[in-house]
């Protein structure tokens, strides 16, 4: 059992919880609590830490599983939440390729342009599994999709969403105009959305939650559209904006003759 929180795999776990460059040059990250730690692929898990608790609640489904045993008190040291559940795992981590996304027959993709708070990231990862978008593309400015925030967020859907983080949108541009993919820019200067027909091939760009998106990434859509406000609300939330589009293509695509 590991007691202490000098231990260098300890220090190690600390350090990818808190650094995004640590993710990146370890090409992992970490998952705590047993409802996101039961979801992850059993050939991502790189290393898990379990609590004595822990094991004896659920030691049935870690048959088959190599974990090594932690205090409560390295428990608590790692968790990034006030109630640690016991477990924490490091997974490796996988991307998908925007020639995957571009393979469905009628792909929805959104495009996220510095995107900074995790809770918007993660529920923009679930909710496009829940409504059947192909992909998300996010820039390296944006907040990192690895963060612990963000992971909770996403409530599994991190392992089954395909999504690609990218350096510069201009390429991901091209190829989208060769495959023939309407695009879209959530903009206050835009039509409204529902006038639009997005049954082929689209992409939705969404900026950042204070300034939008910037007119460089806004003047490459095919078209802007924004969503009307009734009252003083100037816009949506970012997440919620995503949401509005995504299920509102999912409704033309299922609900519209």
């Amino acid at each position: 059992m590991i007691s202490s929180t000098s231990n260098s795999r300890i220090k190690n776990i600390v350090n990818l919880k808190n650094s995004a460059r640590a993710r990146r040059q370890q090409d992992c990250f970490l998952v705590e609590g047993p409802r996101m730690f039961f979801e992850v692929p059993k050939d991502r898990l790189l290393e898990v830490y379990v609590t004595e608790e822990f094991e004896e609640k659920y030691g049935d489904r870690l048959a088959g599983c190599r974990y090594e045993r932690i205090s409560d008190a390295v428990c608590r040291h790692l968790s990034d939440t006030r109630t640690p559940q016991g477990v924490t795992a490091l997974v490796k981590k996988q991307e998908a390729s925007l020639e995957e996304m571009l393979a469905d027959e009628s792909p929805c993709l959104f495009l996220l342009e510095n995107l900074q708070d995790p809770g918007n990231m993660g529920t923009i990862l679930r909710t496009s599994e829940g409504s059947g978008v192909s992909g998300i593309i996010m820039n390296r400015e944006s907040v990192d999709p690895y963060n612990p925030k963000v992971i909770r967020s996403t409530m599994g859907a991190i392992f089954r969403m395909p999504f690609i983080i990218v350096d510069d949108f201009e390429p991901v541009l091209e190829q989208l105009k060769k495959a023939g993919i309407r695009t879209f820019a959530a903009h206050l200067d835009g039509e409204p959305f529902y006038r639009q027909d997005y049954r082929g091939g689209c992409a939705f760009f969404i900026g950042n939650e204070g300034n939008g998106l910037s007119e460089k990434l806004a003047a490459r859509a095919d078209r802007k559209i924004k969503i009307p406000m009734k009252g003083q609300v100037e816009s949506l939330n970012a997440a919620v904006a995503a949401t509005v589009l995504m299920y509102e293509t999912l409704r033309q695509r299922e609900w519209t003759e």
